[in-house]
């Protein structure tokens, strides 16, 4: 499952990675998603950006006993 993102002035992919993922190491998964799209440094108004959903493993050895 994806989600879509319609670019505005000024969206980044940094900023999308830090937006959707909270991570900016995230990019090459935006990147990877939307070949449609140029890598530039800035993204064109009204694009249409692919956002793949990833799972996040939890580990429950960070837990306390009573969360596990």
């Amino acid at each position: 499952m994806n989600l879509t993102h319609i670019t505005t002035d000024g969206d980044r992919w940094d900023l999308l990675a830090w937006r959707y993922y909270r991570d900016v190491s995230r990019i090459p998964l935006l990147i990877d998603a939307n070949p449609h799209i140029a890598i530039d440094e800035v993204l064109t108004s009204g694009q249409t950006v692919i956002v793949p959903l990833v799972e996040e493993e939890v580990s429950t050895e960070e837990l306390p006993p009573w969360k596990r």
